[in-house]
Order: structure tokens, then C-alpha cells, then sequence
């Protein structure tokens, strides 16, 4: 579907940003990941669908919040998706969960997406009446079905999503860009390779079908892009590689890797060393050594990013945000 003139995205503006790196470090000269946002940006903006991925803890939430407002403000109409029904994101707007989109900014709307809940509301569309549909819901047969088939659920959820950018009619305003804040990494491989694994379950039905037009969707680079956050942390680190493996087996590619919590090096050793010396000449200052000891933790703080961006430089192909 095109975007409608009046809501294509504005170009984000490229920030300046001076940093000094410690004289010492023996790590190939890559280019900081603050220098890539805006073009990258102006990119994922054109999509319709952004998700992101990562460990527990890397700050994906915040930042697909951040993603959400920074498009939102660019005159995008989005829709933020979770699928935490304890409603992180929902959170960080003061709002509570909903199943429905709720507005919290001009051009913003937040949405709780779970899997029984996207089943059903698919169900309202496909099944006539209200009387049969309540006795589909109470009957004992469907939720035996429902607890017994999880991947139907995943599937569902990415039905609603693909309803949401696809066939919802054009007088129902629809998003220009969906923000999905995707379940820890393990939980969202399986939510996004469920499609594929449908198609080939179900064949030519109508499960089957739907599968493989949600499927096409999510490997269209014009339509979804895929997003990694990680931190320098050796445990998030680790798992985003195997988890960009895992995507790239599948055939899903990614489109950009977010190095959250990313410090530059602002001073060297040396630097700390001098303002301990000088200092130290006066008598009246205290704490000296507590603060020599915070100038080293940034240092080595600074030193493991600078090794993470090495890293995913080495192994991934996708730009580095």
C-alpha cells in the first residue's frame, strides 16, 4: 500500500558528536554507531513494520518507545505493539496494557498484543453472528484447542499485525509505520519463523494461505524490517549472534543492530592519571582514590564497548546503530 503524501516521513536531522579515544586501544578504527542513526532512520521510516529483538534487560522496550515517538513526531501515524501483557511499554507512557490501540500522543497509539485475544478477534471477522461465535468461544472443544495449539497463537498475532497494515479497510485510518517491542529473543525466533512452518503444516487452506501471505510479509525488506538491541554485555552480545545467525538461516535478514548503553571513550588513562597528580597536591581534597577508582570502571566500561562494536562489525553485516 503507499503512503499517503501528506504523511511521508521527514528526514532526521545527523547530529555532531566529538569523542576522544584512548591513545591506547589496538581495535580497528570503526566508526561510532552515533554516526549512523539518522540515515538509518530515514530508512526504517519508509517500512511499515519494525521489529525488534533482544535479550531480557538490553533496553528494547525503551528504545522501541523511543523508535515509536521519534517516527510518530516525523508525521507518522504508529501503532506500538507489546507483547508483555505485565505492559512495559504501556508503562513508560503512563498508560495501562490494552488490547485496543489507545492514544497517547498526536500521530502515537500503543497496543497489547496476545495470542488468545488476536485469535478471537480474528474469529469475529471470518465467523457470522454473535450467537455462534459465542458458542465457539464457551465451548469446551475450543479451549482445549486454543492451550493445545500455541503456534497457533503466534500466528494469530502476526495475522493481527499483517490485518493492521494489509487489508484494514482505508477509511479505518490506517498506521503508516508499526513499532512491534517483539518477546525475548528465543520466544520471538519462534514467533517469526511460525508463518513458514504453517504454510508448510496447513498447505493451500485457509490457515495455510494466511500463513504464507504473513510470511512474504515478513521477508519483504520493503515492507518489515527487523531490528537487534544489544549491549557490550558478554551474555547480550553472544545471544544477539546467534540469534542474527539463527535469523539469517531462516532467511530473515536484519536491517540494523542498536548497541544500547554504547560509551565513548571521553578520556585516556593517562588523563586520570594527571588529575590524580595534581590533585593530590591539595591537601583538602578527599576521596581521591574513590574517584580514581570511577575514572578506571568507566575506562574498562568504554574498552568492552569499543570491543562489542568490533565484534558486530566482524559479524554482522547490517548497519550498527
Amino acid at each position: 500500500m503507499s503512503r499517503s503524501p501528506e504523511r511521508s516521513p521527514r528526514r532526521v536531522e545527523r547530529g555532531a558528536k566529538t569523542h576522544t579515544r584512548n591513545d591506547s586501544s589496538h581495535l580497528p578504527d570503526y566508526p561510532e554507531p552515533t554516526h549512523l542513526p539518522a540515515s538509518v532512520l530515514n530508512q526504517l521510516f519508509n517500512r511499515r513494520l519494525l521489529v525488534l529483538l533482544g535479550k531480557g534487560g538490553v533496553g528494547k522496550t525503551a528504545i522501541s518507545a523511543a523508535i515509536a515517538l521519534a517516527a510518530s513526531r516525523a508525521g507518522l501515524r504508529v501503532l506500538a505493539v507489546e507483547c508483555d501483557e505485565r505492559g512495559p511499554l504501556a508503562s513508560i507512557f503512563g498508560r495501562p496494557p490494552s488490547y485496543d490501540p489507545i492514544e497517547v500522543e498526536p500521530r502515537l497509539a500503543l497496543m497489547l498484543l496476545e495470542g488468545a485475544h488476536a485469535l478471537e478477534e480474528y474469529l469475529r471477522m471470518v465467523v457470522p453472528g454473535r450467537a455462534v461465535l459465542g458458542a465457539v468461544f464457551s465451548s469446551r472443544l475450543y479451549q482445549y484447542f486454543v492451550q493445545a495449539a500455541p503456534g497457533l497463537r503466534e500466528l494469530m498475532m502476526l495475522g493481527k499485525l499483517y490485518y493492521e497494515i494489509q487489508r484494514k479497510p482505508a477509511d479505518h485510518n490506517r498506521w503508516d509505520l508499526i513499532v512491534l517491542d517483539a518477546p525475548a529473543s528465543g520466544q520471538a525466533l519462534s514467533l517469526l519463523n511460525m508463518p513458514a512452518v504453517a504454510r508448510k503444516t496447513f498447505g493451500e487452506s485457509v490457515v495455510g494461505r494466511e500463513a504464507s501471505n504473513i510470511n512474504r510479509m515478513l521477508r519483504d525488506p520493503q515492507v518489515c524490517a527487523l531490528i537487534q538491541v544489544t549491549t557490550a554485555e558478554a551474555m547480550a552480545l553472544s545471544e544477539t549472534l546467534e540469534t542474527y545467525d539463527a535469523l539469517k538461516k531462516s532467511d530473515l535478514g536484519v536491517s540494523a543492530v542498536i548497541l544500547s548503553r554504547y560509551r565513548s571513550n571521553l578520556f585516556a588513562k593517562a588523563d586520570v592519571n594527571r588529575l590524580i597528580k595534581r590533585a593530590g597536591q591539595n591537601k583538602k581534597l578527599k576521596h581521591l582514590n574513590y574517584i580514581q577508582g570511577l575514572a578506571h570502571e568507566e575506562l574498562q566500561r568504554a574498552s568492552a564497548a569499543r570491543e562489542a562494536l568490533a565484534l558486530l562489525h566482524k559479524r554482522i553485516s547490517a548497519p550498527i546503530i
